[in-house]
């Protein structure tokens, strides 16, 4: 009988581990580094949480840019395509968005980035559940 809860234990704590991790990634762009933090692994239809955190070539973060976070999903038979904003709010050293995906698909999210003038720009592509 202990055999039995020790293996369920250690199934449910791997599940946990597996379906815990947030969705992240790194991206350049021109001279800077953006991560990217979603607060699902896979993101799924509704609210998520999005955090953008963004280096300069001296891995200092950059507090001083102008955000934006559209995302998108490709047209399809009978159906249009989507296209949403998230505003983007800074607290910290980290650009916050919340993405309300409305159906599950492919989405691409693009990331653009306005810092003295110039405009730098992300793209990632989710599969939404």
């Amino acid at each position: 009988m202990k055999r039995v809860i020790l293996i369920l234990m250690i199934f449910f704590l791997s599940v946990g581990l597996v379906y815990g991790k947030d969705y992240e990634v790194a991206k350049k762009a021109g001279d800077l580094t953006v991560q990217i933090k979603i607060d699902r692994n896979p993101p799924i239809a509704g609210q998520n949480k999005m955090e953008v955190g963004i280096q300069d070539v001296k891995g200092k973060a950059v507090t001083d840019a102008v955000v934006a976070v559209e995302y998108i999903m490709p047209a399809m038979p009978g159906m249009p395509a989507m296209n949403y904003k998230a505003k983007t709010v800074l607290k910290g050293v980290r650009y916050l968005a919340t993405l309300d995906f409305s159906m599950s698909g492919p989405w691409t999210v693009n990331i653009k980035i306005l810092r003295g003038g110039k405009t730098q720009a992300v793209k990632i592509n989710v599969d939404v559940k």
